[in-house]
């Protein structure tokens, strides 16, 4: 964590230049496998340092995902994809494939999370044979792991590949925001499988507690954009020298009952994501609930940031700019209507949250 800390300042003055190339973080990512990152959410067995098991260890992924938001949004999404990535690994895996996933993670192997099908052309496994492609492919042509969705004769399963026998391809429709995640698409055809490479029973990803609970995550990376909104609007307002001013000292009051809102949200999330000392239902409709609730406190606080900036704030490549990109764009998680809808069927028929 501390290693993490002091890597802010640099993370933060590199992501001007990596949003304008759209260029993979590689230097950054070299300095968080050197602090162990790759490997932290491993359990102690497995050769990591445990961060989301227990209470201790899911607050501590919070903080850490906080952090790495509050530094790079591109950098958080990144690494929480590789978390997901191995934690599925470890619940629907067998040991086998834990144990290499493991090494390949201590060896410095970056695993990337690439689900969403093409239009036409999704990714099909036959036998052990793999066609097709996957698009909106977050660190293509960078990771060297990914976990990947196919559609088998059965039904859906989940696919450890090694991305050396992959084609990366560009992406076509270029994001916004978020550039330095480097989305592009990747072409798997013609790979084939080693036999312990597909992994769980069909309909697991989509599996429930861990399918929505996950979320807690990347909605935790989402809270360390808005701290580094906060942060940005107050050192702004602060040089300008306009911090007497009501009318500023109204917003900044507001950005921040936001970003407490986010936070106490936050914390009981991350809680109940890892710790799931709750049914699957109420697992899943807290967290969801959580990560709308992160969400409105974000796009509140930047309309606040824009108002209080002014025209500052749409400066092309300006830190301020730039933030409110990648932060929109991050925020843009799928299906937050349905998503709010079953939270609130689930709270009709239940207790209210504890």
């Amino acid at each position: 964590m501390d290693a993490v800390r002091a890597l802010l300042p640099e993370m933060q003055r590199e992501a001007a230049r990596l949003d304008a190339d759209a260029a993979f973080p590689a230097a950054m990512f070299a300095k968080l496998r050197a602090a162990g990152l790759l490997t932290a959410t491993l359990p102690a067995a497995l050769g990591g340092q445990g961060f989301g098991e227990g209470t201790e260890g899911a607050l501590a992924l919070l903080a850490l995902f906080q952090l790495l938001g509050e530094g790079s949004l591109p950098v958080a999404r990144l690494y929480e994809a590789h978390v997901n990535a191995l934690q599925l690994v470890l619940r629907y895996g067998p040991a086998s494939l834990a144990d290499s996933c493991a090494r390949d993670a201590a060896e410095g192997a970056l695993f990337a999370l690439w689900v969403t099908d093409p239009p036409a052309g999704g990714l099909v496994l036959d036998g052990q044979k793999l066609t097709g492609q996957k698009a909106f492919c977050s660190g293509a042509g960078a990771a060297t792991r990914a976990l990947v969705t196919v559609a088998a004769p059965e039904g859906t399963r989940m696919a450890i590949v090694n991305l050396d026998g992959a084609t990366i391809l560009p992406q076509k429709i270029k994001l916004a925001g978020m550039r330095a995640a480097v989305t592009g698409a990747a072409d798997f055809s013609g790979m084939t499988l080693p036999p312990d490479a597909v992994f769980g029973d069909v309909g697991d990803y989509l599996r429930e507690p861990v399918f929505s609970a996950g979320a807690w995550r990347s909605a935790a990376a989402a809270l360390g954009g808005l701290t580094a909104l906060v942060k940005l609007h107050r050192d702004t307002i602060l040089h300008r020298q306009r911090e007497r001013d009501p009318h500023q000292q109204a917003r900044f009051g507001q950005l921040v009952m936001q970003h407490e809102t986010a936070k106490l949200w936050m914390r009981n999330a991350a809680l109940r994501g890892c710790l799931e000392d709750d049914g699957n239902e109420a697992i899943t409709a807290y967290i969801n609930l959580a990560r709308l609730a992160v969400e409105e406190a974000c796009l509140t606080a930047l309309t606040l940031f824009q108002r209080g900036l002014g025209l500052q704030a749409f400066l092309a490549g300006g830190a301020p700019e730039r933030l409110m990109r990648d932060l929109a764009t991050y925020l843009r998680q799928p299906a937050p209507d349905e998503t709010l809808v079953k939270a609130a069927e689930h709270y009709f028929a239940a207790p209210l949250p504890r």
